[in-house]
């Protein structure tokens, strides 16, 4: 049985436990937000290493990275290196986006280190396999399915929104279709004068997906690649679709999240996540940043970021990274820690917007040890300790230095935290005349207060939400356990 079908049944999985654990929450509530299909538990049969998670709007908010190797570059190992950085960096769940070389062997590493979820999109073996796109079959691409759930696969993208009547709609658009599978189905529609294959075999899907509790990521292959095309015609009758789609998989006992856009305005952000919550009935949404400008290339993980802090903000559950290669070439593992750190920030900036019940102890924590002049423990605090610590050292590198009650951007003569407590201690010594049993008061004579010192191991956060991020060890990708030869159902070619 699926989380799902358990969860309306009433039971509480360890699955379910083991989020509540993490989010904080009751389990009881972690049950009712997967029965009622707002939140769901990646977590295929199959995947032994993974340690689960949740997605959903009630909870912390997630972040994906993309890993993956294409025709022209990186093997198991390089792959195996993106995951690492991936986890290591804070990424909630990974997807494996490889086109080229050896599809199984990368899939079946990844699936067996990784304890995050994993997610693919089976369009892309499936082109592999046939000859042309023109080839590819129903029974091959129920074939691709079933064979990565059997590997382990936690959630599959399906893009069986993009029908053949929406088609037409992309005509005017500036960038067309610019998802790679929406681009590859609408070329077999017109190739073939039929209907979405993936549409047509929808609930032969869902079965696939309920024996293996797969959780389907609904693919929006006709969001936009421009602001121009935001919110067109086309994009908003694909999402008609996926909310007939999220009903019929729910009918099925699978668990759905919708995957949404791309490139957007800011100010159309909120009212598209509110439009997708309303359409899809409150399934997850799980978006592609979304980029809020088309001018940065280099520098569309910060677009990006920026879109998607509003789209939390709006109640989107997960955000996809983008990297600074957006659109200019493959990600390595450095691209990798780059595009996670814009996005933790993203989701993190967004929780504490939105309330999450102690996500703000984090930055008073080190906020705190700013002040403090704590090095060491502002370095422990950050986001990407390594980061912060080597950007201090470059200037000031000595011991000695950890101790310091200045940096290198202000010196000694010019900090203003070392100015204020200065002038702090200079006002207690002037009231060095009240008796130790009077509190201190302000220069209205008001009692101040002192602020208590945030505990940030004993918060009610999210683990997200509480340091360290990424615990994953990043040296090294070994291959030795691996079974790379392990068996999956025949291809049917």
């Amino acid at each position: 049985m699926t989380q799902l079908q358990r969860a309306r049944e009433g039971t509480v999985t360890d699955a379910m436990e083991r989020v509540a654990e993490r989010e904080q929450v009751d389990p009881e509530f972690v049950r009712q937000q997967v029965a009622d299909g707002r939140a769901v538990i990646p977590a295929n049969v199959e995947h032994d290493r993974l340690d689960p998670m949740i997605i959903g709007r009630e909870f912390a908010t997630k972040v994906n990275a993309n890993i993956g190797n294409s025709e022209t570059d990186s093997g198991v190992e390089e792959e195996l290196e993106k995951l690492h950085a991936a986890v290591h960096y804070g990424a909630d769940t990974v997807m494996d986006l490889s086109t080229g070389g050896d599809l199984d062997r990368i899939r079946t590493a990844n699936v067996e280190h990784s304890p995050v979820p994993l997610g693919t999109v089976p369009i892309y073996e499936a082109v592999k396999r046939a000859e042309s796109v023109a080839d590819i079959t129903h029974e091959l691409l129920l074939d691709v399915v079933e064979k990565q759930a059997a590997q382990g696969v936690d959630y599959q993208t399906i893009h069986a929104g993009i029908l053949m009547e929406h088609l037409p709609l992309t005509d005017g658009r500036k960038t067309g279709i610019v998802s790679r599978g929406g681009s590859i189905l609408a070329q077999w529609m017109e190739e073939n004068g039929m209907q979405n294959p993936l549409y047509a075999k929808f609930e032969d899907i869902c079965e696939i997906f309920a024996e293996y509790d797969v959780t389907f990521s609904l693919g929006d292959g006709l969001r936009p690649g421009c602001l121009a095309d935001a919110g067109d015609d086309a994009q908003f009758a694909e999402l008609e679709t996926l909310g007939e789609l999220t009903s019929i998989a729910h009918d099925h006992g699978v668990q759905v999240m919708v995957e949404g856009p791309g490139h957007v305005p800011m100010d159309q952000i909120s009212g598209q996540v509110e439009r997708q919550q309303e359409v899809c009935d409150g399934a997850p949404f799980y978006v592609l940043g979304p980029l809020v400008t088309d001018v940065a290339p280099g520098y569309d993980h910060i677009t990006s970021a920026i879109g998607a802090t509003e789209a939390a903000r709006a109640g989107a559950a997960m955000l996809c990274y983008v990297t600074p290669k957006e659109h200019l070439g493959l990600p390595d593992a450095e691209d990798v820690r780059d595009g996670l750190a814009a996005y933790r920030i993203a989701a993190h900036a967004a929780d504490v917007a939105n309330g999450r019940e102690g996500a703000r102890d984090w930055d008073d924590a080190l906020s705190e040890a700013r002040y403090d002049f704590d090095w060491r423990r502002q370095f422990d605090l950050a986001l990407d300790p390594e980061r912060a610590r080597s950007y201090h050292d470059q200037t000031l590198p000595g011991d000695n230095y950890k101790e310091a009650r200045f940096c290198s951007m202000c010196g000694a003569e010019f900090c203003s935290m070392r100015i204020d407590q200065d002038v702090r201690e200079s006002r207690r010594d002037s009231r060095s005349s009240q008796t130790k049993s009077d509190p201190p008061r302000d220069a209205d004579g008001e009692m101040s207060e002192i602020a208590e010192e945030t505990d940030v191991e004993a918060s009610a956060a999210a683990e997200v939400n509480r340091p360290p991020v990424g615990t994953h060890e990043v040296d090294g990708a070994p291959l030795e356990d691996v079974d790379l030869d392990r068996e999956y159902p025949p291809a049917d070619d």
